[in-house]
């Protein structure tokens, strides 16, 4: 696999080329992909970090990075994808060590909460994150509430 430029910025500070390459890899993955109808726009952007991992001028691998507050008590990393092309080289566990080091960058040891697939339980698990709710259906993929302290 080709080296990953990691680049960590708030909504204002990325390029309209940034936020259009984001948003279609948002949209091919939990939209088209997972055959799931919903807004992704949800309004949460322009206050989040946005991680893009890049290898060249491809979208590799992006998270967002929400403050406490917006989408739960705690600081929050959401969105997590890894674009098909780039999949079963271990980039989703890149990606994610990289969102933990750039949140606590950002706002210090503080717990992070995320809403998991189920099917990502053990994936997230071995990241650090245990499970603090019951199973729940969002868009109809049954979900569950993760947290990592710190």
């Amino acid at each position: 696999m080709n080296e990953i430029n990691w680049q960590l910025k708030s909504f204002d500070e990325l390029t309209n080329l940034e936020v259009y390459k984001l948003l279609k890899a948002r949209s091919e993955v939990f939209v088209v992909e997972q055959n799931c109808v919903y807004l992704d726009t949800d309004g949460k952007d322009i206050a989040s970090y946005h991680l893009c991992g890049w290898i060249g001028d491809e979208l590799a691998a992006y998270v967002r990075i929400l403050p406490a507050g917006l989408a739960f008590e705690e600081v929050s990393i959401g969105r997590v994808l890894t674009h098909p092309s780039f999949r079963s080289k271990g980039m989703g566990k890149l990606l994610m060590k990289e969102a933990i080091a750039q949140t606590e960058a950002i706002y210090g040891k503080v717990p992070v909460r995320i809403g998991a697939q189920l099917y990502l339980e053990k994936f997230y698990t071995a990241l650090g994150f245990r499970q603090v709710s019951d199973q729940y259906l969002e868009d109809d993929i049954p979900h569950i509430e993760m947290l990592l302290s710190k």
